[in-house]
């Protein structure tokens, strides 16, 4: 339940960034296991992610109504299903960011957090805040959350990679990032898409360093994610 940690306030969050890649499942999924988690949450979803939860899921993220759209969006399943989780009092550890706001908390490295995980990853955002443009929040934030030392997992979304991506995710490693491709695994025994998202989001929350119980982990034993009838 959110241990509060030398150098750390009562409320110490994880800042979530979503870009406009496809994955927005993703998002979700690692929204839902951090506040199930007792864990406080600050929120950026950039311009370009909000064409995509749209094209996605048929949510309008609105700045003005962002607590019910969230709320919405959180209780939708990865299959598009309405109603599939049941979000309760938890939403209120969110506190909400603009994309624009470049004076938000995130933006100062005096503004206490754990570190920050970009779920989805666009090629853009991650050639962003490998070149260090900030032209934005979510990009300024990464920015400061690798000058900080603290914790950055960037979950790419995008195949093919081209060579100038794949030299924008060696450039995050190097800073001190963890990149964490987007890929599903299925020897965890999946029997739904909602099994393969929240394995993704999952092995970013392990890189992150965060517990869940997203999926099933590896024990060492072949077959046994097998479900037998």
């Amino acid at each position: 339940m959110n241990p509060v940690k030398p150098g750390e306030t009562r409320r110490t969050p994880w800042i979530v960034g979503v870009s406009g890649a496809s994955g927005t499942p993703y998002a979700a999924s690692v929204l839902r296991a951090l506040l199930d988690g007792g864990e406080s949450v600050d929120l950026v979803v950039s311009r370009a992610s909000r064409l995509t939860l749209l094209d996605e899921t048929g949510i309008s993220f609105r700045d003005a109504y962002w607590q019910d759209d969230l709320r919405e969006w959180l209780a939708r399943g990865a299959d598009g299903k309405p109603g599939s989780f049941d979000i309760g009092a938890d939403i209120e550890r969110v506190r909400y960011w603009a994309a624009g706001d470049l004076a938000a908390g995130p933006s100062s490295g005096s503004y206490p957090v754990k570190g920050m995980l970009i779920v989805p990853a666009s090629t853009a955002c991650v050639a962003g805040v490998a070149l260090g443009l900030s032209k934005d929040l979510l990009q300024r934030a990464a920015s400061v959350t690798l000058k900080e030392g603290r914790k950055l997992v960037v979950a790419v979304r995008e195949t093919p990679l081209n060579g100038q991506t794949l030299r924008h995710l060696v450039t995050l490693d190097d800073a001190g990032a963890t990149v964490v491709p987007a890929s599903p695994a299925f020897y965890a025994g999946a029997t739904h898409i909602q099994d393969l998202v929240d394995f993704v989001a999952g092995r970013v929350l392990d890189a992150a360093g965060v517990e869940h119980r997203l999926y099933r982990r590896w024990k060492g034993e072949l077959g046994g994610g097998t479900h037998t009838t």
